[in-house]
């Protein structure tokens, strides 16, 4: 989707449309978690703190964010890509993958079902959406962002290698900022670059992922589009206007984020057993602590409990701007199902022995 929740909100409030928008928060504090395209023009992006954005476009209007909204029309939008396959992977509320190999349309042309989607997204939704289409997830990731907003690129079979050799490895799907700046002290700058080197070199600069760009660059990638991905964690955090050093004002702030998680964890049906405190101090160093419990839970209650016990674990090295408590260890995925089935047995079992 097309900047998707600025999108929405201009949809919804036609005085925005047309005028450089901003979600999320505009003080000292806050930070835009999207940026229409009128707002970009400025250089205004996502993830970038408030008072930067305003510096940069004075006229940027900010609007507080509506997640239950934008789940809303997520999902009209995933409506209409069941249409076409099951074979749906969702990475975002805003975006997805969808394997078209063998559609419910019987389309072999992909591009074709691509136009087909955005133009029904377009009709039924009244948002744009941008589209890549390719040979596998990684080469259509990239070419998603080739002709946003509103548009879409085919990289064919043949194409593949020619494509990705051109392209500047900053482009590349997972090479962040120190990765790309590290290639370009090696004067690796594109994919032909990147493509020089042996599987050997790029594995001792760059561990594990080197082997990922080794094999990326020849336009191998094996992943598949996996329907029932599986969520890892749930988390809820607030950063504060002003720095906070009182435990007392913590402990009242970690009792709105552990009631906003057990919201989020009760729409998605989910509990889970290992709790993570996250504490960002006033110099922007990064803390966690974490407990593991003999049961799952998502009551506020012992989320709160247990933050409380992991906010007095250590001192507090500073005066604290940020907050967050998550929970992973879910109770979803095929291990925790073979834990309930072992569970179920050996319940059967004692049943059965107290028979004889």
């Amino acid at each position: 989707m097309d900047a998707f929740y600025a999108s929405v909100e201009q949809m919804d409030n036609p005085e925005l449309k047309g005028k450089p928008l901003a979600v999320g928060g505009g003080g000292k504090r806050g930070v835009v978690s999207a940026a229409s395209y009128e707002a970009r023009v400025f250089g205004v992006r996502s993830a970038m703190p408030g008072f930067t954005a305003r510096k940069l476009c004075p006229d940027l209007i900010f609007v507080r964010p509506r997640f239950d909204r934008y789940q809303e029309i997520s999902s009209q939008v995933r409506k209409i890509f069941f249409d076409y396959t099951d074979l749906v992977e969702p990475l975002s509320l805003d975006e997805a993958y969808l394997d078209v190999t063998e559609n419910k349309k019987g389309n072999p042309s992909a591009t074709l079902i691509a136009q087909e989607i955005r133009q029904r997204i377009f009709d039924e939704v009244g948002l744009t959406a941008s589209a890549g289409i390719s040979i596998n997830k990684f080469v259509a990731k990239i070419a998603s962002d080739y002709n946003k907003p509103n548009g879409q690129k085919t990289v064919n079979p043949e194409d593949v290698i020619a494509f990705l050799e051109d392209l500047d490895v900053k482009k590349f799907y997972g090479v962040g900022k120190v990765t790309q700046a590290k290639m370009y002290q090696m004067g690796i700058y594109t994919g032909k670059d990147l493509k020089l080197k042996s599987e050997e070199f790029l594995t001792q600069h760059f561990g594990k992922s080197g082997g990922h760009y080794y094999r990326i660059v020849r336009g191998i990638h094996r992943s598949e589009v996996k329907p029932n991905r599986e969520r890892k964690s749930l988390a809820a955090e607030r950063t504060f206007s002003e720095n906070i050093a009182s435990e007392i004002y913590m402990l009242e702030r970690l009792e709105s984020i552990a009631e906003e998680l057990q919201k989020r964890l009760k729409r998605s049906k989910v509990a889970g057993r290992t709790v993570t405190l996250k504490i960002k101090y006033s110099d922007f160093t990064l803390q966690t602590r974490s407990k593991t419990l003999p049961y799952f839970v998502n009551d506020a209650t012992i989320l709160l409990e247990t933050a409380k016990d992991l906010l007095y674990q250590d001192k507090m090295k500073d005066s604290v701007r940020l907050l967050g408590i998550s929970l992973s260890n879910l109770n979803t995925g095929k291990k925790n199902d073979k834990k309930k089935e072992k569970e179920n047995e050996e319940v059967e079992i004692i049943q059965l022995r107290f028979d004889f």
